[in-house]
């Protein structure tokens, strides 16, 4: 079948920006000729491909052409760019990735600044979430914690988010004068990221399991940006997960300082990390990955490497 190149490019748009006066404000043209693309491109598969809702949201036919219109649109700004400037000037390619915040507020942006060239449209996600976007069209790359490939993409290890349940020096003498219990963590106030956020409930259940007792279920605070998550721990609002902790060299300036909290315990809560691509044959994302892979491998500690059964599907 043949694409018009302008019609995926309409899709993509209402679909990136969430709304068709949106979509048209990028590409330079009115709403109406917006529309038309897309009501064209439905014509021509034969079934509609985004939901008129606030923002759009691409049907599953909607998501198949939105990774089609990605590539597309990927691999003509690579051709144009290996063509040399034209009279209008070098575009960037953009390249859409999605990520979890501690690694946003971390080691991503530095490694993001050392990829000359292009631009990068970054999705905020829980770990565990940030894979859903691959399929669905809206991203070519996701840090997720993963590890088995999706359909049509590569998974590669990038390394480990460490954590460590700690508190501020007052709140710890406070709630936990005798030592810390499941009892005395039933009572203490915590500090959760997000409501999927399941890094302080997996040290309560290792906790209680060792005691043999009753999983905790403390009051908690739910504080959803890794420097105001940090900082309350910090102010005494409650206790968390304190990290991501870096590898011995390569300090995070979100964490400094640390010298008015103290650990809860010595041990920590690992989540293993992978980068998720488009199975696409691509300079751009070939440099993305290589810098991805670069700076995580400075400032966190490594994760065991995929076999070659599950490095791809």
């Amino acid at each position: 079948m043949d694409w018009d190149t302008r019609q995926l490019a309409a899709l993509a748009a209402v679909v990136t920006e969430g709304s068709f006066d949106a979509a048209a404000h990028v590409l330079h043209l009115t709403p109406s000729a917006v529309s038309q693309r897309v009501r064209a491109l439905e014509s021509s598969v034969g079934t509609v491909l985004v939901r008129r809702t606030r923002p759009v949201e691409p049907t599953s036919p909607g998501r198949t052409l939105l990774r089609l219109a990605r590539q597309v649109e990927l691999l003509g700004d690579e051709a144009a760019a290996e063509l040399g400037p034209t009279e209008s000037g070098d575009r960037p390619v953009t390249v859409p990735l999605a990520v979890n915040a501690d690694s946003l507020a971390t080691w991503l942006v530095p490694a993001l600044a050392a990829v000359e060239g292009v631009c990068f449209d970054v999705h905020v996600a829980d770990q565990d979430r940030t894979v859903d976007l691959l399929p669905a069209g809206v991203v070519m790359a996701a840090v997720t914690s993963r590890r088995e490939p999706v359909q049509g993409c590569t998974s590669v290890p990038l390394g480990l988010t460490r954590y460590r349940p700690t508190a501020s020096r007052e709140f710890a003498a406070r709630w936990f004068p005798d030592g810390v219990t499941p009892r005395t963590l039933a009572a203490a106030p915590m500090v959760v990221f997000a409501r999927s956020d399941d890094l302080q409930d997996a040290w309560l259940r290792r906790v209680a399991h060792r005691a043999g007792a009753p999983v905790p279920a403390p009051p908690r605070h739910h504080v959803p940006s890794t420097a105001e998550f940090l900082s309350a721990i910090r102010h005494g609002l409650g206790w968390g997960m304190w990290g991501p902790l870096p590898r011995p060299g390569a300090g995070f300036d979100v964490l400094e300082p640390a010298d008015d909290v103290v650990p809860l315990a010595d041990e920590t809560v690992d989540v293993p990390l992978h980068l998720q691509q488009w199975r696409l044959r691509s300079s751009v994302l070939d440099r993305v990955t290589d810098a991805l892979r670069t700076h995580a491998r400075r400032a966190l500690p490594p994760v065991a490497p995929l076999s070659g059964a599950d490095a791809g599907t």
